[in-house]
């Protein structure tokens, strides 16, 4: 995701709206830090916003020739939408653990692969990477410590989505230009 398609391709704006939404219910939940609530709380959020939404999204930017958003965003859509549907609030923690940890590989993909896009895309997929690799060992090793850690960092990749697609729509600074001051998204 480079940084002029996240700040004015539609469905780059979309796809980081439904991704920094999910992630934030997701990360916000994973911590503990609200009473009661639990990741699992998000699986219908996970479900519609993250999974379909995220997945029309990618189908949208995969018929517009856009390879590389497209990709991610039908491939986060189907973690979305299989977390939320079934290994959300059901399954042991072993199997929760090795879902995450198969995940974070595609993070670690999409992290990768995004290397040309510039800190903001890479920055995202990076934080979702650690945070997925951490809750998924937080999991398997039934550390609660962990999983709090990988909640916060999913929280800030989720607020990095969302000030992303909230920068393309308002006109806001996405990265430093050369010259120290921020580069405004062209919306």
């Amino acid at each position: 995701m480079s940084n002029e398609a996240a700040a004015g391709n539609t469905t780059s704006t979309l796809g980081n709206l439904a991704l920094g939404l999910t992630l934030l219910a997701f990360g916000i939940g994973s911590t503990g830090v609200i009473d009661h609530v639990g990741a699992s709380d998000a699986a219908g959020l996970a479900t519609w916003v993250g999974g379909v939404a995220l997945f029309v999204v990618g189908l949208l930017a995969l018929r517009a020739g856009n390879t590389g958003e497209g990709t991610a965003s039908v491939a986060l859509g189907a973690f979305w939408f299989t977390w939320g549907t079934g290994v959300g609030g059901s399954g042991s923690a072993e199997a929760v653990g090795l879902f995450l940890l198969l995940w974070a590989l595609l993070a670690l993909t999409l992290t990768l692969a995004s290397g040309g896009s510039g800190l903001f895309g890479q920055g995202v997929y990076g934080l979702l990477f650690v945070a997925l690799l951490l809750l998924g060992i937080g999991a398997l090793a039934d550390n609660s410590g962990l999983a709090k850690a990988g909640g916060w960092i999913a929280a800030a990749a989720g607020l990095a989505a969302w000030y992303g697609a909230t920068a393309a729509v308002a006109g806001w600074p996405l990265a430093l230009s050369r010259s120290g001051r921020g580069a405004a998204a062209a919306g």
